[in-house]
């Protein structure tokens, strides 16, 4: 009789140094309930004894000039990409890798595929990337502690001697955030979404065999209690989570807190009458990567008359190019939609959409256009929620700031007079118009972090550009410095 293959073991990582530990998790895939791989546990005393070396961790790294740990990232990038790595005790090649991700968390091969070369572009272009992010500084200032610029002296404090992270689930390509903490010569304190550890672990192992300090870099899957340890035990970190979340960092310089993002296409007063020209470029912000990412848009607000035909007119159309996206197995080449990690979720999620649409002034357009039939739909053995869209005649309605994990969207008409007032939280707003008191008024608008001026989909991200926070800055601070 022959014995059962052993599952793959993701061990943690100590400075660099792999540690399996006794507490250990199970990963199931998303199909079948199969287990898939065990990952080691760490715990709250544990990551609280590791990070009193912090210090000399930052010091391993700090050896290396900005220059080399930017060719290091860029070796590391294709190793990435083409390389068979360590995982654990085995090797895992970007094959693997891409199947892997797709059991545990339910994105397609080609999704995958997809937010493996964003990851490689960003290593590849790190160089521009801090370019943007430190407007144009030299960097070369980092390694010498101060330098000239311009005629002047600069001086900039590290503020931290690790990077914590808390990371999520939904989409790998969230993980070029914190890719610029290397070459900032800042070590990672990672922990991982509890069904998505592959990404971060190979991104490390890039890095490794690129010739990165493995003192750089630390790995701690573990449960919430034990994963808070890494906000407090890090001065410089970044969580990821819901607005609950969002709130509770929001004054704390030293967290950067991601959540929702309820990005939005906004079209001006000029642009409404040609709704139509902007349908495709509104589906595809609506359903790229599966409608997974907090920039995908969940608002397309028209400037003229609350509950106007005109909005109801582009919800329809939009309704009708994506209710076309199906559900389709993970390794399928077409695959635009990611399965949810659990049934039952998707389910929940479903019902409660039902249940706000029993108020007035909102009404499922992609309903009506697959005959009443559930969002909710099965393929190849996954469970996936079929694209939403909501027609608005109440700005005020629940369903007006909602946004969720798969391609779903609000379509509203709101006045220009207070268009922006009524817009709430916004982390990408795509502003079409060119009228010019429009424009501006969208430039003075605090409920936009992230603003495009022009018809550019709201997934289309600028990595140059600060995102819910300046990395950067986040991790030095420019001191006032004189030299006699």
């Amino acid at each position: 009789m022959t014995a059962p293959k052993a599952l793959p073991h993701i061990p943690l990582l100590r400075a660099g140094k792999p540690y399996r530990s006794l507490q250990v998790e199970t990963l199931h895939d998303v199909r079948t309930g199969e287990p898939v791989a065990e990952v080691s546990q760490g715990t709250s005393g544990m990551i609280s004894r590791d990070q009193r070396d912090a210090a000399a961790n930052q010091r391993a790294l700090a050896r290396f000039t900005v220059a080399e740990l930017l060719e290091i990232g860029r070796q590391a990038a294709r190793y990435f990409a083409e390389d068979a790595l360590p995982l654990g005790e085995t090797t895992q090649t970007p094959e693997e890798y891409l199947q892997q991700l797709a059991s545990t968390t339910g994105m397609p091969l080609a999704m995958g595929q997809a937010n493996m070369a964003k990851i490689v572009k960003n290593l590849d272009e790190m160089d521009a990337i801090l370019g943007g992010l430190t407007r144009g500084l030299d960097l070369s200032v980092l390694d010498g502690g101060w330098g000239t610029q311009d005629g002047r002296k600069l001086s900039y404090l590290r503020l931290t001697d690790a990077l914590g992270a808390i990371l999520p689930n939904n989409s790998p390509g969230v993980h070029s955030l914190w890719l610029p903490a290397i070459p900032l010569k800042v070590p990672l304190v990672l922990k991982p979404g509890s069904t998505e550890p592959w990404t971060p672990y190979r991104i490390i192992q890039a890095f490794l065999k690129a010739g990165a300090p493995p003192q750089a870099f630390s790995f701690y899957p573990a449960d919430r209690g034990s994963a808070m340890t890494v906000l407090h035990k890090t001065n410089r970190s970044m969580i990821f989570g819901d607005q609950s979340t969002v709130e509770k960092y929001a004054a704390d310089p030293r967290v950067q807190p991601h959540g929702p993002g309820w990005s939005k296409i906004l079209l001006g007063p000029d642009q409404v009458g040609a709704w139509g020209e902007h349908v495709e470029m509104v589906a595809h912000s609506v359903a790229a990567n599966g409608g997974r990412s907090c920039i995908n848009a969940s608002g397309w607000w028209l400037a003229g008359e609350t509950g106007g035909e005109r909005s109801r007119e582009a919800a329809q159309a939009l309704a009708e190019r994506l209710v076309r996206l199906e559900a389709r197995p993970l390794d399928h080449p077409e695959a635009q939609l990611a399965a949810m990690a659990q049934p039952a979720v998707a389910h929940r999620i479903a019902e409660m959409l039902d249940y706000q649409l029993q108020q007035p002034g909102a009404e499922d357009l992609t309903a009506r256009l697959r005959g009443g039939a559930s969002r909710v739909a099965e393929a190849g053995g996954c469970t996936f929620l079929l694209p939403t869209v909501i027609h608005l005649t109440d700005l005020h309605h629940p369903l007006a700031q909602a946004e969720y994990g798969f391609p779903f969207v609000t379509v509203a008409e709101a006045p220009v007079e207070t268009f922006f007032d009524d817009l709430g939280p916004t982390l990408v707003g795509t502003v079409i118009s060119d009228d010019e008191a429009f424009r501006r008024r969208a430039l003075t608008c605090h409920h936009i972090d992230r603003l495009n001026l022009g018809a550019i989909p709201t997934p289309v991200i600028s990595w140059d550009q600060p995102h819910e926070g300046n990395m950067f800055d986040h991790l030095y601070h420019q001191r006032a410095f004189q030299v006699a």
